[in-house]
């Protein structure tokens, strides 16, 4: 059976459920909804840097039997496998390190497949897709291409072909199957436990009440709060919100289940709200941002509330986003992430991959000293 490729610019071109047929059912940030709303609400194109280029592979049928979301990218912004010192390596050298393709979720660090497939693709399809990337990039002529937060089994089929893993480190919580959060606390050792109950009392203490709102529940004045809250925190940090009002408001339409807005009030008026994306089996903290402070306000919307929402709904995860060894404390153990690079200079891919063979033992040491700091009673088994 032979397979068509056509390279998409316009995700709107393919059927959303053809597309969600593809594996992504878990994984709410690699949804066609989710990457239609990125498109349709203006947080892509030129502005960001972010041109969709997906690929995407028929059969004689007519039927869609794999993709890969891909983009063209003329800065390293929203993607957190950070290579901006290869740029600067380039631009050092008079080379020109953008454009470059990546495979990704954009704005989003959570692993998810990226060699999507049908159940009934005929074998090779996924390494069709890894083909047909691979030739894009050539063809353009740009200088790289980039397979971010790939699953395990993505990450060994690309470096069989030679491109080269990267490891990062997050931090995420199990859920073993506690009957509350009590039950959870349970688990940690003695100091820990007291922490985490006196930061949640401080919050109570404080006043401060919390509603959970998905997309069913959650008002337009709900969504307009927590997006100033969104912009507020990049405009304090001095980053670019990239997400729109009206992305956020789309996917309260297209996937009220699989959103979570933790709206934090204070005398009757909302001071903050963290945002969560819900999917099978694991809960994805996304962004957050606030008015006034309260002492502890982050924590416990960003990460007791979730946790709390995982053991009540038996979610078996929860990956409250990239960085922050403060996590550790509250229950969050360093966990591997992965990536796939494909370097076009044979000279800097030279140099890059024994950049990457320091770095990994580097990010394993990194990770073992973290696990040693796990919050757990030695004698939990985990």
């Amino acid at each position: 059976m032979t397979l068509r490729l056509k390279i998409v610019e316009h995700i709107a071109e393919i059927d959303r459920d053809a597309w969600n047929a593809l594996g992504v059912a878990a994984y709410p940030f690699l949804r066609h909804e989710f990457l239609a709303a990125l498109e349709a609400e203006g947080c892509l194109g030129e502005r960001y840097g972010w041109l969709p280029r997906h690929l995407a592979l028929w059969n004689d049928d007519g039927q869609l039997v794999g993709a890969a979301p891909l983009y063209l990218k003329f800065n390293s912004y929203g993607e957190f496998v950070f290579d901006w010192a290869w740029a600067d390596a380039y631009a050092r050298q008079g080379l020109e390190y953008y454009p470059k393709l990546v495979s990704a979720s954009p704005y989003t660090p959570a692993t998810g497949p990226k060699l999507l497939t049908h159940p009934n693709a005929p074998e090779g399809t996924a390494t069709g897709l890894i083909a047909a990337g691979q030739e894009l990039a050539e063809q353009m002529g740009v200088s790289s291409l980039h397979w971010l937060f790939t699953l395990p089994h993505e990450t060994e089929a690309l470096e069989d072909i030679g491109l080269m893993r990267r490891v990062g480190c997050q931090f995420h919580w199990e859920n073993q199957g506690y009957a509350d959060f009590e039950a959870f606390l349970a688990t940690l050792s003695s100091g820990k436990r007291k922490n985490i109950r006196k930061e949640r009392r401080r919050v109570v203490e404080a006043g401060v009440t919390f509603r959970l709102l998905d997309g069913h529940t959650a008002t337009p004045e709900d969504w307009r709060i927590f997006h100033h809250f969104y912009e507020s925190t990049f405009d304090k940090r001095g980053g670019i919100p990239t997400l729109s009002l009206g992305f956020f408001e789309s996917l309260a339409r297209s996937l009220p289940d699989g959103v979570l807005l933790v709206m934090a009030d204070h005398d009757a008026h909302p001071v903050a709200a963290a945002f969560c994306l819900v999917g099978e089996n694991t809960l994805y903290g996304r962004h957050w941002g606030c008015s006034e402070f309260f002492d502890n306000l982050h924590f416990e919307a960003c990460y007791y509330q979730g946790l709390d929402f995982c053991i009540q709904r038996g979610l078996q995860r929860f990956e409250p986003g990239a960085q922050g060894e403060h996590k550790v404390a509250r229950g969050f153990l360093p966990t591997e992430t992965l990536s796939a690079h494909w370097v076009a200079d044979p000279r800097f891919r030279e140099a890059i991959a024994k950049h990457l063979d320091y770095e990994r033992a580097g990010m394993q040491d990194y990770i073992n000293e973290m696990q040693t700091r796990s919050p757990y009673r030695v004698t939990d088994t985990r």
